[in-house]
């Protein structure tokens, strides 16, 4: 597959070099600087960073359309988009294994990029199975050589701050005439996230609870190691199953008798029907079911109707002092 892609790429690429020979490129100012995101908070870090400035940028978001960082494959229009940036933000786990073979074929030399995997170095947590998890469906043709990291890393208050850092280094590398606006910008942004760190920290140090049930995929690992909140879940943040076997549902039900929690949790693009199942699988029935948002799809509408990152992690965090009470 990752060859497919691959030729794909070269493909993209030669050909878009074809169509710039007979005729002139109007898609792009050059004098503005052009910015690549993959995903939602990397999108909305960067405006943060760029401020008053960001009518001098041209900021993509590849993954504005609902599509699911799991799933996504970039389009043609996406890969041109890349391979003439000047600065490239990217996860950097196994959802972009494309992104290797769109930066081998890139057309600026002096592009910079920021793998927010990297940036984190040795912090990073691999995937982990939890009692009760379903694991993942074998096909047997291949053993696990190397270890998978959990891709969420924005999830985390205290990694957003590290990689705000990152971002706004690598922008005033490129924009260094600029520079000082960034970093002003930066620190008061990264003002903001630190305080509402602490009020995470107050409303887990409060609370009765510090066990959260989710009846879904469980993209929340550095959040909940953040805070020292324990969890049981259905699947691991980056699995690909979507049903859930009895066994699951049955032991998932008994975590919310045994601990007597009042509510069942789960991720933004859930139907829900898994959370109903274990809340009738178990004894009282009655649990809330509450939905955290792992922010790994977007519309573009939702930006323009003014949701931020900021705004998610703040409603986040009283979904979370709902649920932990």
């Amino acid at each position: 597959m990752k060859k497919i892609i691959s030729i794909i790429i070269i493909l993209t690429l030669a050909a878009g070099c074809f169509a710039s020979c007979g005729k002139p490129q109007n898609n792009h100012d050059n004098s503005k600087l052009k910015i690549v995101t993959t995903i939602f908070p990397e999108y909305d870090w960067v405006m943060q960073i760029l401020g008053e400035k960001s009518e001098n940028a041209e900021v993509t978001l590849l993954l504005d359309n609902g599509v699911d960082l799991h799933s996504y494959q970039p389009t043609v229009d996406d890969i041109v988009k890349i391979s003439d940036c000047d600065l490239f933000i990217y996860v950097g786990g196994e959802s972009d294994e494309w992104v290797e073979d769109t930066l081998a074929q890139a057309k600026n030399e002096n592009m910079l990029t920021v793998n927010l995997l990297d940036a984190l170095g040795s912090t990073i947590k691999e995937e982990e199975i939890k009692e009760g998890m379903q694991g993942e469906e074998e096909d047997g043709e291949e053993a696990e050589e190397e270890p998978e990291y959990d891709e969420h890393v924005w999830l985390s208050l205290k990694n957003a701050v590290i990689l705000c850092n990152e971002i706004c280094e690598k922008i005033c590398e490129i924009n260094p005439e600029n520079g000082q606006v960034y970093k002003a910008n930066t620190t008061d942004y990264v003002s903001k996230l630190e305080k509402l760190d602490a009020e995470y920290k107050s409303v887990v140090d409060n609370s009765k609870n510090k066990t959260l049930v989710f009846a879904d995929r469980f993209p929340f690992r550095y959040l909940v190691d953040d805070y020292g909140i324990d969890y049981y879940a259905a699947f691991v943040g980056c699995s690909a199953e979507s049903e859930a076997s009895f066994e699951t549902i049955v032991f998932l039900a008994k975590k919310l008798d045994e601990l007597g929690l009042s509510s069942v949790m789960q991720i933004e693009s859930s139907d829900g029907s898994i959370a109903r199942a274990v809340k009738e699988a178990g004894a009282s029935k009655d649990q809330t079911e509450l939905t955290l948002d792992s922010m790994q799809s977007r519309q573009s509408k939702d930006i323009e109707n003014g949701v931020t990152y900021y705004s998610i992690m703040e409603s986040n965090l009283q979904v979370l002092k709902e649920a932990l009470k």
